[in-house]
């Protein structure tokens, strides 16, 4: 199973941490040691002094498919959830001004928070979902899909090309503006069109 996620995807978080827009999608991955299900606590590592949170919308893909057409994407899976990419921003830094890869910072154990899944045929349109995430009932991060510089669909066939997609793997689609640091004790909640998907604490 692979965890593929999207970097670079929503205009306004581009900005705020001062990268350039990209041409085609960023891609990298996470590890399945990544995940973090059913709501359990997340400890913060000793490796970094500053972890950042990243809502996301997350696609499970529903079969095998390679060089897939973006016409026939959306036939390559029926659900989404939501989760959290944690980064450890202060290695990730360090890491991007050396001009190495970023896994350090993004694949290590529990980084990845991740919701139950939900039919998609509960949305009218994927690519018109509000979803958001509060920190200790305080709303952090807005977004909706509509912003995502690369489509769902055209995100699946890109990956594609490069990568033979399997049955339950997971596509993180990019976070949108509004990411910040965490600290022991926080509680974070996600939603996807104002319902809760996803609550932790910190630890």
């Amino acid at each position: 199973m692979k965890i593929i996620c999207i970097g670079r995807n929503y205009v306004d978080h581009i900005h705020e941490l001062q990268n350039a827009i990209p041409e085609d999608p960023v891609i990298f991955q996470k590890p399945d040691t990544a995940l973090l299900k059913e709501n359990s606590a997340f400890y913060l590592p000793d490796f970094s002094e500053d972890i950042h949170h990243e809502v996301e919308i997350v696609v499970k893909i529903s079969k095998m498919g390679k060089n897939i057409d973006e016409k026939f994407a959306h036939k390559y899976y029926d659900e989404i959830g939501i989760g959290i990419d944690f980064t450890a921003r202060d290695l990730q830094s360090k890491l991007k001004a050396k001009g190495l890869p970023w896994e350090l910072a993004k694949a290590f154990d529990g980084s990845a928070p991740l919701s139950s899944f939900v039919s998609k045929s509960e949305f009218a349109d994927l690519q018109d979902l509000n979803f958001h995430l509060e920190v200790n009932g305080e709303t952090r991060q807005k977004g909706n899909t509509s912003l995502m510089l690369f489509k769902i669909d055209y995100i699946i066939s890109f990956i594609s090309r490069f990568f033979t997609l399997k049955t339950g793997d997971l596509l993180f689609t990019g976070t949108p503006k509004g990411v910040s640091a965490v600290k022991a004790g926080d509680t974070l909640t996600a939603y996807i069109e104002g319902k809760k998907m996803l609550e932790f604490e910190v630890k």
